[in-house]
């Protein structure tokens, strides 16, 4: 059954910075955040969901010198929205620290359970297929290597992921699972990592070598 904010919430993301940021993104937080929902306790739905569609609502190129403040950004542009949509002002405010608390680069800890929902059904997004091919997407739009040509898991080399796509996994991806906040994000984290893992296998087959044991 569809939310009855779903769609005034996605009219509210016209101008999406990039193809790993868009509406669709929205739509699997969103879709995430459900499953992880059903297996945690009660909560307010239109905090959740209104965080899940607007917790992009900017953002910032990754190799940006001020990327840490695009979830307060976020949350100041969604408060205008949330008025509109008849949001209480302790609804606005814990939707707001649901937006702050998302990011990995900001690095504030979620105290709600609408916010530590929001942060593990975004960072899901950075696993599984859809992380791998948002990897790759943005790295691309910043014109980075896939990977090292001479050493390309990092064997003998500090890892690098501001000049490697590749290198990204080892350094935050796969550490993911170990830093959720639901039992339910932990779940499904830990199953999608295990397909960035099996992928890292067949690019290793690929390259004649073995992927390191992450």
């Amino acid at each position: 059954m569809t939310h009855p904010l779903q769609r005034p919430l996605r009219a509210a993301l016209t101008n999406p910075a990039d193809s790993a940021h868009d509406v669709a993104h929205a739509d699997r937080v969103y879709q995430n955040a459900l499953t992880i929902a059903a297996t945690e306790g009660a909560l307010d739905g239109d905090v959740l969901i209104a965080a899940c569609y607007l917790h992009d609502l900017v953002t910032l190129p990754k190799d940006a010198p001020n990327r840490a403040d695009a979830s307060r950004l976020s949350a100041d542009a969604a408060f205008p929205i949330l008025q509109d949509l008849g949001f209480t002002p302790d609804q606005i405010a814990a939707t707001q620290h649901a937006i702050i608390t998302h990011s990995f680069s900001a690095n504030h800890p979620p105290l709600t359970l609408e916010a530590k929902i929001v942060q593990d059904a975004d960072r899901i997004e950075s696993l599984g297929a859809i992380g791998i091919a948002r990897v790759f997407a943005v790295s691309g739009a910043l014109n980075r290597p896939l990977f090292d040509s001479n050493d390309p898991f990092a064997r003998n080399r500090m890892l690098d992921d501001e000049t490697f796509a590749i290198d990204h996994f080892k350094a935050k991806l796969l550490r993911l699972p170990e830093r959720m906040q639901t039992s339910g994000g932990k779940a499904l984290a830990q199953q999608r990592a295990q397909i960035l893992r099996d992928y890292l296998d067949a690019l290793a087959a690929e390259l004649n070598t073995t992927a390191p044991l992450w």
